[in-house]
């Protein structure tokens, strides 16, 4: 169906788009900009705070590299954990939900139609929907209903930590190059404005996709972002005037 078909024709809001997968997708999309979000708030708060300590741009180096390594890799670790964990209930669950349909049809037909009476459907009307669903594909159908699973769009693990990781990296590599390529005295101005910057943008991001307020968002990343850095540099200045 036409995504664009004018109002009233029966079709999906123009401005609104439908179809199978959009909220995985959408939630995909929120998780990258978190990712990313993470790995620039992070390295940034590492590499101010060893730029104020030293001056030597192979010690900053080695600082940054070491943070976006171990903060991607304990992001792939911790995401493909999280949905393997997940994705192993999702399992049990549809198993459960296969396994009902195939001994106790009538007595699941039966729940998906009060389902469906709950959401405000006459009893009629609610039992031919139920009917007419199991008819198509009665698994998916209760599994939706039911549990609000789609089997086919089950989240994979691997997928998962591999797009954390690429997030996060990407994230991580704006601080890493603000601090390395200016001039040893602008450095940290560069990079505090750089990440500022970035994080501006992310904020934004992150409101659209969720539909919220674009100023409140942008206000608590960029503000969040600051305060790492200022606080990770004056821990570096202490480091500094104590000669650790």
């Amino acid at each position: 169906m036409d995504e664009t078909t004018e109002p009233g024709t029966g079709a999906p809001h123009p401005h609104e788009p439908h179809g199978e997968g959009l909220a995985s997708r959408l939630n995909w999309l929120r998780a990258g900009v978190l990712g990313a979000n993470d790995g620039i708030v992070s390295t940034a708060g590492l590499v101010v705070g060893v730029a104020a300590a030293t001056t030597n741009t192979s010690s900053i180096f080695t600082a940054g590299i070491a943070g976006l390594s171990a903060g991607a890799i304990s992001m792939a670790v911790g995401e493909y954990i999280s949905v393997s964990t997940q994705r192993d209930s999702e399992r049990a669950l549809l198993a459960k939900e296969r396994r009902e349909l195939s001994e106790e049809p009538d007595l699941e037909l039966a729940e998906l139609a009060g389902i469906y009476r709950a959401k405000g459907l006459s009893a009629d009307t609610a039992r031919q929907v139920a009917e007419e669903l199991t008819a198509h594909d009665a698994f998916t159908a209760h599994a939706e209903a039911e549990l609000g699973l789609n089997p086919r769009e089950l989240t994979s693990p691997w997928q998962a930590a591999i797009s954390s990781a690429i997030a996060f990296t990407l994230g991580a590599l704006l601080p890493l190059l603000a601090i390395l390529l200016p001039p040893t005295t602008a450095r940290i101005p560069v990079t505090f404005a750089a990440v500022l910057v970035a994080l501006a943008v992310t904020g934004t991001v992150s409101a659209r996709l969720g539909g919220g307020r674009r100023g409140r968002a942008v206000l608590r990343v960029v503000i969040g972002g600051a305060l790492a850095m200022a606080i990770t540099y004056g821990i570096g200045q202490l480091a500094d005037v104590s000669g650790i």
